[in-house]
């Protein structure tokens, strides 16, 4: 067989350019197939990447060798590190993104990839074949022009297309996004090929013309005043200029506009049934479930530099028009708003990733991967972060490879993955920090330290990559080693220290000592000793990065030792029982979506506790206090 391409991925989502690069710069020729060359990883939603437990994602697939953190910086437009006053574990770092600036730098990366060709054309099928053994194994796609493209692996990301329907209000209509129409032929096909498949929704609000907003009724929200950035590499700096969002409030007035809708509303109408995702409802669905509040944040974002087009974040609505229209104008500054697209619920096919192995491999078709929204994901992150995965495992495999898998102990994303595949989720599945159980291991600054070396050694990440890695490494050491071996005498320190909260030193201490203080940063220590701001800077670019990695793992290297206990206790529990009994709703300690789930589904274990999607590491705690263990 001489195949057109090793590898095909079907769509150019977040995901799908992801896998095509990935695969491309490992090697492979990739051809990425797309309904419309015109919105090459169009940001469908939101107008942003991160957040918290997402932004740890973005950087995981940056220290891979992705792009997703590089393009971020590129078309940045605010820059915010989220949960600054927690601990660094938390730390989750969110942009703001000029849509049109995102789609046009993927854009040119992927044309910039010499192996990556493309092909604007509908998927209706796979081309498969079955070998001696009667195992099926595919060999390309067969498109609505009519062609048979052959190739070793096949890749899907079809985001919210399969079979796809679009709701606003009693007007249902196929479309997979606004203006863009619905694929077909796939999921029957995979059906009749033995794959299991579901429905899922979900949504978006209305954009809203910037200049009908009376922004003097907002709360102002600017970036960082010191702005970060996502990429580890030096191929981007950090914003010079920002625009700030804004936010507003809903009030009873509005709740009473939508819920007169609610008649007309296809979701309390039935004739949406796919499931929505949870931690992003529509706001019909949050006046409805938390019936007893009065209001809801609403967030304005602007959609780029050029443009006066706004996001209104929280107001995911698949009401009819005139409704939205109605309630948007009752919002503080919206009195005049004017809609350029209301905003919309789709609905589509998806399949249970339980059927995928970690490589994100079908079990049933070899060669065939699965990445993204097909999976019941929601978010440009967690598809991104699969895109990258299946891309690096495609061709791993069509070179006779060794696969490549994560653990959850080494990233973020190979949480997700573990989650999805061996749990499963039956309804939009988003990261969250809780969802990790080593999640002071895997912070959003390390992710160079802990997957550069793993990504380069299967020849994703570059040299250049590497040694910037080892670098900083070596640096963090060397940093470390010396605020191990010096000391400071007590009338130097005292004056310093002191008036920072914490007690005066009576005798010489390490300065090692001092940085474990909670009231005390580095900042506060570097002054005491001029060697020590003469070694921080000669570390260059890299300083920044070097200071805070040192600072966190003195501060924090007890509560690691502390976190990997726990993981021991976790898995010598897994076949402790649960009686049938178990009063989970007066367990307040546990998460709403944990006590929810644990009613309906009554695990005998606490090992099949812990293998329910949405049930958290703490939530597994509580439970072991309750049983006394």
């Amino acid at each position: 067989m001489n195949p057109d391409f090793d590898i095909i991925v079907v769509g150019a989502g977040h995901a799908g350019c992801e896998a095509a690069a990935a695969a491309a710069n490992m090697g492979s020729s990739v051809l990425l197939v797309t309904m419309n060359m015109g919105v090459i990883a169009q940001m469908s939603c939101n107008p942003a990447m991160g957040g918290v437990g997402k932004g740890q994602i973005v950087r995981e697939v940056d220290a891979l060798g992705g792009y997703s953190g590089i393009i971020s910086d590129l078309s940045t437009v605010q820059f915010r590190m989220l949960n600054r006053s927690k601990g660094p574990a938390m730390w989750s770092p969110r942009s703001q993104n000029d849509r049109n600036l995102f789609a046009q730098a993927w854009r040119q990366q992927l044309e910039q990839t010499p192996k990556v060709h493309f092909r604007q054309d509908t998927v209706t099928g796979l081309l498969t074949a079955t070998d001696g053994k009667g195992n099926t194994r595919v060999a390309g796609v067969k498109t609505g022009l009519g062609g048979a493209i052959t190739s070793r692996a096949v890749i899907l990301t079809n985001g919210t297309f399969l079979s796809a329907v679009m709701h606003i209000g009693e007007k249902q209509f196929g479309g997979g996004r606004a203006g863009e129409k619905a694929a077909y032929g796939i999921t029957e096909q995979l059906a009749e090929l033995g794959f299991v498949s579901g429905r899922m929704k979900t949504g978006t609000p209305p954009r809203v013309d910037g200049r009908s907003i009376d922004y003097t009724q907002l709360q102002e929200q600017p970036g960082d005043e010191n702005p970060a950035k996502f990429s580890f590499s030096d191929r981007t700096k950090p914003a010079q200029r920002q625009l700030s969002c804004w936010m507003t409030y809903t009030s009873p007035e509005v709740h009473d506009i939508l819920r007169s809708g609610f008649n007309r509303s296809p979701m309390f109408a039935g004739r949406i049934q796919g499931v929505g995702p949870r931690y992003c409802p529509s706001i019909e669905d949050k006046i409805h479930r938390f019936a007893e509040k009065d209001s809801h944040q609403i967030f304005v974002e602007p959609e780029g530099w050029n443009t006066v087009e706004t996001y209104i974040n929280g107001f995911s609505t698949s009401l009819p028009e005139e409704v939205q229209t109605a309630a948007l104008r009752k919002l503080p500054g919206f009195a005049q708003a004017r809609i350029f697209r209301p905003g919309y619920a789709v609905e589509y096919d998806y399949f249970p990733p339980t059927q995928l192995a970690h490589t994100l491999e079908t079990k049933l078709v070899d060669g065939l991967y699965f990445a993204g929204q097909i999976n019941g994901t929601t978010g440009y992150e967690e598809a991104a972060c699969q895109g990258l995965i299946a891309g690096m495992n495609a061709h791993l495999k069509v070179q006779d490879k060794s696969p490549f898998v994560l653990r959850r102990d080494e990233a973020y994303i190979g949480v997700l993955i573990d989650d999805l595949i061996t749990k499963g989720t039956e309804e939009p599945y988003r990261m969250f920090t809780s969802r990790a159980e080593f999640r002071i291991l895997l912070r959003q600054d390390n992710a160079d330290l802990r997957l550069t070396p793993l990504s380069h050694a299967v020849g994703l990440a570059s040299e250049e990559r590497l040694r910037q890695t080892e670098r900083k490494a070596s640096q963090t050491s060397e940093l470390l080693n010396k605020l191990r071996t010096e000391s400071v005498e007590p009338e130097a320190a005292n004056p310093a220290i002191v008036p920072r909260g914490t007690e005066p030193i009576k005798q010489k201490v390490k300065l090692y000592n001092l940085l474990l203080r909670p009231q005390l940063s580095y900042a506060d220590i570097e002054p005491l000793s001029p060697t020590l701001t003469t070694l921080s800077n000669s570390f260059g670019e890299l300083r920044s990065e070097v200071v805070e990695q040192a600072e966190i793992k003195a501060k924090y290297e007890g509560y690691i030792e502390k976190e990997r206990n726990l993981a021991d206790r976790l898995q010598h529990l897994e076949d402790v029982p649960l009686a049938k009994d178990m009063p989970y709703e007066k367990l307040v300690s546990l998460s709403m979506e944990a006590r929810q789930k644990l009613e309906k589904i009554k695990p005998a274990t606490l090992g099949q506790a812990s293998r329910i999607s949405g049930i958290s590491p703490s939530d597994i705690s509580v439970l072991m206090v309750y049983l006394g263990r």
